[in-house]
């Protein structure tokens, strides 16, 4: 088992504030689509959940004359750069081990591209998967972040992935994976 389970990030009084502001239910269904592409792909799931489930922690709501103006988003936000650092700032604070805290704010930066010149930009996979769990969830307009969940269902879900990713870790541990 990790150090710092998914539970103790997402039950943080940080993360809970600002999953708030840019939706539960939207961070936990990335969190959850990342486990699977992470095992698609044989990327480290810890890593990836945690960095789904943070993805959008530096959400801005952008609005105009008392509306959410999407297009305002599109064009001015840039949640990635304040998310990585919001998520590096977080894990750290709840004892995750650095190196990982760096990955998983690293991946939170790179989770779109809507911030950055043109251009091509090679992401390494942890970095894929949590751009294609946010795309797996996404909808037009912006939609997904008003997705609405209680917040006992989410805690279920997100404890569901934490029994997930330990029986992974088990399993390695089992066939020698980690010993080597």
């Amino acid at each position: 088992m990790s150090k710092v389970t998914l539970e103790e990030v997402f039950t943080h009084p940080i993360t809970q504030k600002y999953l708030k502001r840019s939706g539960v239910a939207h961070a936990v269904a990335v969190a959850e689509f990342a486990y699977i592409f992470a095992k698609r792909f044989d990327v480290n799931p810890d890593y990836a959940t945690k960095a789904a489930l943070l993805h959008d922690v530096g959400h801005y709501t952008w609005y105009r004359d008392g509306e959410w103006d999407y297009d305002l988003y599109r064009e001015n936000d840039i949640h990635a750069i304040k998310g990585a650092s919001r998520a590096h700032k977080l894990l750290i604070r709840v004892g995750e081990d650095r190196h990982a805290a760096k990955e998983i704010a690293v991946a939170v930066l790179l989770h779109t591209d809507s911030y950055l010149p043109a251009g091509e930009l090679q992401l390494k996979p942890l970095q894929q998967v949590v751009a294609l769990a946010d795309e797996a969830d996404e909808e037009a307009g912006g939609n997904h972040h008003y997705k609405t969940i209680d917040d006992q269902t989410a805690l279920e879900r997100i404890r569901a992935l934490d029994r997930r990713i330990d029986g992974v870790y088990a399993r390695d541990v089992v066939s020698g994976f980690s010993n080597s």
